[in-house]
């Protein structure tokens, strides 16, 4: 597992489990799990996993990965490093498109994928290591395979 996935991992926990409250907490957190990394870092690993900051009871606003955001749209350079990064491997089936990434990573292309509004694709269902994109009526799955493809730089 690269460093980049495991400390991605690591963020989602935290976020999940503890009130994080800045990007320095978030640092001393991963610190404490052997993992170092730059504040540029955490900014980009944030915003890859889609966390926004909310205000909490007593009026702290802390870290969250909202489960479901429909009108926050990913820019296209976004998705293109989300792609690039995660995916490893783009195959299809009628319809549908079969997209390979590492263990624990499917989540965070799928929620790239659904929030990017790519023409062509209906929605998605993540695994551990697997997505598949449900292609519209229009599209073949093998012209989304070839634009997810292209995406991905495979």
């Amino acid at each position: 597992m690269s460093a980049k996935i495991r400390r991605q991992q690591l963020i989602t926990r935290f976020l999940a489990e503890a009130e994080v409250t800045s990007q320095a907490q978030l640092l001393g957190l991963l610190a404490d799990e052997g993992i170092e990394a730059t504040q540029a870092t955490i900014s980009r690993d944030l915003d890859d996993l889609g966390a926004i900051k909310v205000r909490v009871p007593g009026g702290a606003t802390v870290y969250a990965i909202p489960e479901f955001e429909p009108d926050r749209v990913v820019p296209g350079e976004q998705l293109r490093r989300v792609m690039g990064e995660w995916v490893g491997e783009v195959t299809y089936s009628a319809n549908l498109v079969v997209l390979r990434t590492p263990p624990g990573c499917a989540h965070v292309v799928a929620s790239a994928l659904d929030r990017s509004r790519l023409e062509g694709v209906l929605g998605t269902v993540a695994g551990d290591d697997t997505v598949i994109c449900i292609a519209a009526d229009d599209v073949p799955g093998s012209q989304l395979a070839h634009n997810l493809s292209s995406l991905a730089g495979l």
